[in-house]
């Protein structure tokens, strides 16, 4: 398949393995296909998904970009759709007392970056995205953000956009620059911002 321009972003479950590993699994396998469906049901701006990997789902889109506040209202509604979802649970489940630790364990963190060359190739079904920018959209789960809950943007995806159309500062957050290292792949500059307290 012929290597396009792509949008990638992954809304991530934080606190997964914990959550798996401490809770019931007759709970946390309702739990967890709950907040993922929820999540693709607030996609608002028609991003496709590529996989669901347990924990996350791999969003993608080819062609025109969102502008920057279209993609970033699209994360804050999967932030507190997210929210949204973990409260019904609590009601659903209340009769289990596991369900009170839920919002303490888990959080969402969204991961947006952008590859001029990505393969979106069928697989059965499935269509498989491949491309070194793939491989860094999930290394870029793993960084030095000192927060649990955030939207993380790659330098690659910000530089698409004129630095005049770019809002840095929300009425609930300021885009924060940090950059990583990553071992065959080199530094990586991006921009976070804190998502903790939409939530109310």
């Amino acid at each position: 398949m012929k290597a396009t321009p792509t949008l990638l972003c992954i809304p991530d479950i934080s606190g997964f393995t914990k959550f798996m590993s401490d809770t019931d699994i007759e709970l946390s396998s309702k739990v967890i296909p709950a907040l993922l469906n929820k999540v693709i049901y607030a996609n608002k701006l028609e991003l496709k998904v590529s996989e669901i990997e347990g924990d996350a789902i791999l969003f993608y889109k080819t062609g025109g970009l969102p502008t920057f506040t279209e993609l970033v209202y699209q994360c804050r509604l999967f932030y507190t759709e997210f929210y949204v979802q973990l409260k019904i649970l609590q009601k659903q489940y209340k009769k289990n007392k596991e369900v009170d630790n839920i919002p303490d364990m888990l959080g969402l963190k969204i991961v947006l970056h952008y590859g001029k060359e990505i393969s979106a190739v069928p697989i059965g079904k499935k269509i498989k995205l491949m491309g070194e920018d793939v491989i860094i959209a999930h290394r870029l789960l793993k960084n030095e953000i000192p927060l649990e809950e955030y939207i993380l943007i790659s330098e690659a995806l910000l530089s698409e956009y004129n630095i005049d159309n770019i809002e840095r500062n929300f009425e609930w957050g300021e885009l924060r620059e940090l950059e990583a290292e990553y071992k065959h792949i080199g530094e990586i500059n991006y921009s976070y911002i804190g998502l903790k307290h939409l939530e109310d």
